[in-house]
């Protein structure tokens, strides 16, 4: 009998294993995807994000399940032709460019606003054809921060936003503007109250929706020594009186707001500061009591979900690319980015067919202000990035490879000199950017690798090289990856070519590929 009982509780055990295998795990997507909004038109979800300095920008995601992600579009090709955001005359917009959007669907047009501090402006982007385009653009001012756009049932438009002190402002019904002598006034006088009244970082990211004719106001908020807290407001009128309460204070995870399936399901999805990688996304079910939704299962944000099981972030959110283009292909897959504005003369795919070449357009004496970097996400929990690289084209002075993007970054990569070419590994963790290991190059094909381990927060990387694409030897240190707030962005792989003596030289790459997997 004891022998019958060792056999059901196993079968029931890995009945239990293959259960929890089909099933969602958080976070859903172990990649920075920060200050997301979210909205459903029919079956599909729409979710905008933050991307700050990069270009394009605000990535549009969609998916039919709310956990398997693709990027299919950008709200914007160029924010602003600035020389902060182009990286000319030392200038840099690391760290800022266009932060937290908010993305609707009203009367057969989509919507999704953001706001710059580069600027000084409000944006507010729309289209017919979310996945397509084509986008038109409106610009005001002032800067609204983190605001949430909103259309009522009577036609009105509304943003509310602020910080700590939550407005609410009326625009025009074509989003054009402010609307002259419309609502604009103070929502709540201090929203951060319901998380007590000693708060680090007031009461922001708004997200407000409308449900069964009640307003829900969603923000994040901070308490001093504690965690990032998701405070929720409610009122029958959209300008208040507002009463709130505390939603959420589980493992940091906030700042987000709600989405319902069609089945009837609701969710709320929320971010977590998660180390090196970045801002990542939960998702926690929500049930509704006594008129206000209640976060997460017994106050907790569960590890798995009643949702269908991740199939992976490649290729919907980062993906290998081979740079050989069909006629009529987009240049560049959506997963791609560029550090900053890019300078559409200095890079192609067409020069040397199957290749992305990256060539120098001025001497840079800065690794930040390198132009044409091309970026792709690192993923969690762990992840590796490699290319081939064609070094023939490289002038004395120029340095080029692969390299992991942060205030204190680390590359790999070729540096050609007059004595010839060497392999080099360089990073910035001491503060200052030092050159840790070199030694010389005597082939122009050469194979680069960065891995990146998130688990737990580790947040370590090491480089690697080879010279036949199949035997990897390590190079220089491991890297100490580190969040910082000065670039406010998880850790990229980044392509770049850059010159510190004469202009015009140029790196072939023959190709980039990323995997989940690292060699140990």
């Amino acid at each position: 009998m004891m022998k019958l009982f060792l056999i059901v509780g196993a079968m029931l055990a890995l009945f239990d294993l293959n259960a929890q295998e089909n099933k969602a795990h958080n976070p859903v997507i172990f990649a920075d995807v920060p200050d997301m909004s979210m909205m459903r038109v029919g079956d599909t979800y729409y979710m905008s994000s933050t991307t700050m300095h990069m270009s394009p920008g605000v990535p549009i995601m969609r998916s039919k399940d709310l956990v398997n992600w693709e990027i299919v579009s950008y709200a914007y090709d160029t924010l602003a032709n600035v020389d902060a955001m182009n990286l000319d005359h030392g200038k840099s917009n690391y760290g800022k460019g266009s932060w937290a959007s908010s993305i609707r669907f009203h009367n057969g047009t989509y919507y999704v606003s953001t706001f710059a501090q580069t600027t000084g402006k409000t944006y507010i982007y729309s289209t017919k054809n979310i996945e397509k385009g084509p986008w038109t653009r409106v610009t005001f001012q002032p800067a609204f921060h983190d605001h949430s756009l909103f259309f009522d049932d009577d036609g009105k438009v509304y943003m509310v936003w602020g910080n700590g002190k939550l407005r609410i402002t009326e625009l025009k019904e074509d989003v054009s503007g402010v609307k002259p002598g419309g609502s604009d006034q103070v929502l709540i006088e201090n929203a951060s109250a319901p998380a007590g009244n000693n708060i680090g970082l007031g009461a922001e990211g708004s997200q407000l929706l409308k449900v069964k004719g009640k307003y829900y106001l969603f923000n994040i908020t901070w308490p001093r020594g504690g965690m990032r807290t998701v405070v929720v407001h409610r009122a029958d009128k959209i300008t208040g009186p507002y009463e709130g309460k505390i939603a959420l204070q589980d493992l940091g995870v906030a700042q987000g707001g709600l989405i319902d399936m069609p089945n009837g399901d609701w969710y709320s999805y929320l971010f977590r500061d998660y180390g090196a990688v970045g801002r990542i996304p939960y998702l926690v079910p929500v049930k509704w009591e006594d008129g206000w939704p209640v976060l997460g299962t017994n106050g907790k944000v569960p590890e798995t979900l009643d949702l269908p099981a991740s199939k992976g972030l490649i290729p919907g959110i980062v993906a290998s690319d081979e740079f050989t283009r069909k006629k009529g292909a987009p240049l560049l897959p959506l997963v791609w980015q560029w550090n900053h504005n890019p300078d559409s003369g200095h890079w192609s795919l067409t020069q040397r067919k199957g290749f992305l070449r990256i060539t120098t357009s001025r001497v840079d004496t800065s690794f930040y202000l390198v132009k044409n970097m091309l970026t792709q996400r690192t993923i969690g929990p762990v992840c590796s990035g490699a290319v081939a690289l064609d070094v023939a084209g490289m002038k004395d002075g120029d340095v080029a490879g692969l390299c992991l993007l942060q205030h204190k970054f680390g590359l790999v990569g070729v540096k050609a000199s007059a004595n010839g070419k060497a392999i080099v590994m360089i990073d910035s963790q001491s503060g200052k950017t030092e050159e840790i290991q070199s030694f010389p190059l005597t082939q122009r094909l050469l194979y680069l690798k960065a891995e990146c381990d998130f688990r737990n927060k580790v947040d370590t990387a090491r480089f690697y090289y080879s010279l036949d694409g199949k035997m990897w030897l390590p190079i220089g240190t491991t890297l100490k990856m580190e969040y910082s707030l000065a670039h406010f962005m998880g850790y990229r792989f980044g392509l770049f070519n850059y010159s510190t003596k004469d202009a015009g030289g140029y790196a072939d790459f023959d190709y980039f590929h990323i995997s989940d997997k690292i060699s140990n």
